[in-house]
């Protein structure tokens, strides 16, 4: 059964992207290694992050990446927007809040983090290629 969900733009914002949170990068990329033969590469910057492929390229399913855990920081998906900004006040108008205000990812485009009603933290994502 196909449900339909009207979010009033148009379309359905999507998952596109996985952060997992850890305390020893080593240790994480060896057990995801290990268990699900994942691909995981440093990504090209000075950041200790981490890029994961998790599955081949024709299978369905999305992508993610590694990083150091701050505080109490933890995993987190990543949803593709039209803009940042619109979603940033339907988050708040329904009761979440941002926990890291819109900021540029250098060549990938701008990310904002916030929080549901629960209590889980997700982040928004205008894909940018000449943000900076």
């Amino acid at each position: 059964m196909n449900y339909v969900v009207n979010i009033g733009v148009g379309f359905m914002p999507k998952v596109v992207h996985f952060e997992l949170n850890v305390e020893d990068s080593e240790r994480a990329i060896k057990f995801y290694k290990e268990v699900f033969c994942w691909k995981i590469e440093k990504w090209t910057s000075s950041l200790d992050y981490w890029m994961i492929t998790a599955g081949e390229e024709k299978e369905q399913g999305i992508d993610g990446a590694l990083q150091p855990r701050t505080d109490s920081q933890k995993s987190v998906i990543i949803i593709s927007v039209p803009s940042v900004d619109e979603f940033v006040e339907k988050v708040v108008k329904a009761g979440g809040k941002v926990i890291q205000e819109k900021t540029a990812v250098r060549c990938v485009g701008y990310l904002a983090y916030c929080e549901d009603t629960e209590g889980i933290m997700f982040g928004i994502l205008k894909v940018d290629p000449s943000a900076r």
